[in-house]
């Protein structure tokens, strides 16, 4: 809920929105995305340009074998 971000990347990825502050927008886009499941499907698949999420499982194992 801004004007712009630090993390364009994120919004020209597509796994970002950027609404703006006008509340009716960001109303408008968040049931968007409550309400039209095919859109909500669509977003969630797409590539997360900051890697999988996985990070913490990885480290934890590098660091058990190391042990």
């Amino acid at each position: 809920m801004r004007e712009i971000t630090e993390r364009p990347e994120a919004v020209k990825a597509g796994t970002v929105i950027l609404v703006g502050t006008d509340a009716k927008k960001i109303t408008t886009e968040t049931q968007k995305l409550l309400d039209d499941t095919s859109y909500y499907q669509a977003l969630s698949k797409l590539h997360n340009p900051y890697g999988d999420g996985k990070a913490s499982e990885r480290i934890i194992s590098f660091m058990k074998a190391k042990a």
